[in-house]
């Protein structure tokens, strides 16, 4: 069985939810940080960068969130059969680990880069309800929970400047696997 690792505040969430949307069975293996359990050799095997999340799948090993989702997206057949395809996800969940997640939560960036990144966002939402068009992917799941996550984080409205991300955000917090995995968290 999959065995995934994190810590109890850490993008493992995002991991977990995804395997919650794919039904995927696994183990949630959670790491005490302030322990240090992230920096024992046991765990350094795993992910010698000594962070979290990562994943076990059989003997197989992998760490980075973005990586972890793209991993269980070709996986379990959730990747479309075309490389152009293919690579809009992969464009969509880099640029929410990076870009998106960089320039919203860096207090000295946010106001230029905010903008600049959720304007087109916006636009893009208010033409299709998830980002690829009428079907909800892994990218929706990477791109919805980093802005739901900023939102929290940095207590960020967006329904008067950003209403399409807004009702997004809503519909990504709405989705079963959402509300499951977070329910266990509070």
């Amino acid at each position: 069985m999959l065995k995934l690792y994190g810590g109890a505040l850490s993008r493992a969430a995002i991991v977990q939810l995804y395997l919650e949307e794919l039904g995927v069975p696994y183990e949630s293996v959670t790491l005490d940080m302030p322990a240090g359990e992230h920096l024992q050799p046991e765990y350094l095997a795993i992910n010698p960068m000594g962070k979290v999340p990562a994943i076990v799948d059989g003997d197989f090993k992998l760490w980075e969130s973005g990586a972890i989702l793209l991993y269980l997206a070709e996986k379990y057949a959730q990747m479309p059969n075309s490389a152009e395809k293919r690579a809009e996800i992969f464009q969509w969940v880099v640029f929410s680990n990076s870009t998106l997640l960089r320039g919203l939560l860096t207090e000295e960036m946010r106001a230029k880069e905010m903008p600049q990144l959720l304007n087109p966002l916006n636009r893009t939402l208010s033409q299709q309800p998830f980002l690829l068009g009428d079907e909800f992917t892994v990218a929706d799941l990477a791109v919805g929970t980093g802005l739901l996550y900023v939102g929290m984080t940095v207590k960020l409205d967006w329904s008067a400047d950003y209403p399409a991300i807004a009702a997004y955000t809503q519909s990504i917090a709405s989705r079963p696997a959402f509300r499951k995995v977070m329910a266990g968290r509070g």
